[in-house]
């Protein structure tokens, strides 16, 4: 049981990184231009929240609840995913960046996550399934046992996908990136 609880509730222009963070749970709160660099948010739950043009870079995440939340244009690089609460994961984003985040065994199927950066990210064991991914750029990023079946990865770039040991049937890619599929035979093409 949570000692606070905020609903219905908009947060502008805070930075967290001085103000010290309150663990609680947010319930439908909006989180604008708010700074959450290097905030410890372990153990707070966040559901049906919206975070538009917010740094969440290298803040703790664990046990953090993550429920149907919805990132825009926001900074979340360096988190571990991995380290929040599994139960009702779900995250949404369109043009934010999630470079050297970790997001290993992981379920984001059916999630809508578009025009996002996520280089050096590691999506080893993520389950992608039925996912948006179109407009993402994966430079660098890590697909091992990786589940996209029937992933929507058109206009994605930069990714270097094993389909031997990455599930991959169905996925939409578009034309030249799809050559990222082939990165490991190191093939000439023309």
């Amino acid at each position: 049981m949570y000692e606070q609880f905020f609903a219905d509730e908009q947060f502008n222009n805070r930075d967290f990184s001085k103000d010290e963070f309150e663990t609680a749970d947010y319930e439908n709160c909006s989180f604008i231009n708010c700074n959450f660099s290097g905030c410890d948010l372990s153990g707070s739950r966040f559901t049906e929240c919206d975070f538009d043009e917010c740094d969440l870079s290298n803040s703790k995440l664990q046990k953090t609840a993550l429920q149907d939340c919805h990132f825009s244009n926001c900074k979340l690089i360096g988190l571990n995913f991995d380290h929040c609460e599994c139960f009702g994961f779900s995250i949404s984003a369109e043009d934010s960046v999630f470079d050297h985040s970790i997001f290993y065994n992981i379920n984001l199927s059916g999630t809508r996550i578009v025009n996002s950066r996520f280089r050096n990210t590691d999506l080893s064991a993520c389950d992608l399934s039925n996912s948006d991914l179109s407009g993402c750029d994966f430079q660098d990023s890590i697909f091992e046992k990786t589940n996209l079946e029937k992933a929507n990865l058109k206009d994605a770039k930069h990714y270097n996908i094993d389909p031997e040991n990455n599930k991959i049937s169905g996925a939409r890619f578009s034309i030249p990136e799809v050559t990222g599929l082939l990165y490991k035979y190191k093939l000439r093409i023309d």
